[in-house]
């Protein structure tokens, strides 16, 4: 369980960071060819734009790169946009179609199974855990899935990505009233924004979204350009464009904190 960092708070809220690993297995890393050692589809340091942005609140976060194995993906490998460029499970290519892997080192379903069985289910594992421990104490739970990306992949999407990228499975996944809230507060800031675009919700926020038995989630994709340098290597942070960033970040995950089923503001948290 090495490769999870737990903190747990006791407000409703769980954030969850999928892609901002970059630690490669020392049996892995040897079988990448020097585009999959490049790591380029990290979700760039998005653990570090929002650290400290909440107090109390819950976060679990793999340190593992999603080239190993990707822990937004379906552990059945079925696609979650159907008839649209994406990468699987265990990703074959990069976000722009390009090879991974060195030649006759590509996995094959065994060692799809491995890595699923490894790093996917433990992942899973301890966010079903925190939901349900945040249930027991609140009576629902919220998961914010947090996520980066590059604004311009044409493998991936056409023209440039908005800044803030709201997904919930077209609305299925959390009650409108959190859909409304978020949408709400990233139209009103600086940045551009979209509701279930390109982006509807990974498989995470697709599985725990399960309004109807007290948990609620919507992932958030962010532009790296919103706080990067320049959406390339090195990949640095831009703490100036961060600190902007941030600001309507904080909003956010205060009106999801404070938030209650019933309307009202949480005693607590509010």
């Amino acid at each position: 369980m090495s490769f999870l960092e737990i903190t747990r708070g006791d407000s409703p809220l769980l954030l969850a960071f999928a892609h901002s690993g970059t630690v490669l297995p020392a049996d892995i890393a040897p079988q990448l060819n020097p585009r999959g050692l490049a790591l380029a589809d990290t979700d760039w340091h998005i653990h570090r734009l929002y650290a400290g942005l909440l107090e109390n609140v819950t976060t679990i976060r793999t340190r593992i790169h999603r080239y190993v194995i990707d822990v937004n993906r379906d552990p059945t490998g079925q696609s979650l946009y159907p008839g649209q460029n994406t990468t699987g499970l265990c990703p074959l290519t990069d976000f722009e179609g390009a090879p991974l892997y060195r030649a006759s080192h590509r996995p094959d379903p065994q060692e799809t199974e491995r890595r699923r069985a490894a790093f996917h289910a433990p992942y899973h594992a301890a966010i079903e855990a925190e939901m349900a421990r945040l249930t027991a104490r609140h009576g629902f739970a919220i998961l914010y899935d947090c996520h980066s990306i590059r604004s311009h992949i044409p493998f991936l999407f056409e023209g440039v990505l908005p800044d803030l990228n709201i997904g919930t499975n077209r609305g299925t996944t959390c009650a409108p009233g959190l859909e409304s809230a978020v949408h709400k507060l990233c139209a009103a800031s600086r940045y551009s924004c979209v509701l279930n675009g390109r982006f509807k919700g990974g498989w995470t926020t697709r599985h725990y979204g399960r309004p109807a038995q007290g948990w609620h989630a919507l992932q958030m994709e962010l532009a790296q350009s919103t706080y990067l340098e320049t959406e390339a290597a090195p990949f640095a942070y831009d703490a100036a464009r961060a600190e902007a960033l941030r600001s309507p970040l904080r909003k956010i995950l205060l009106a999801l904190q404070g938030w209650r089923p019933d309307g009202a503001a949480h005693a607590a948290f509010g």
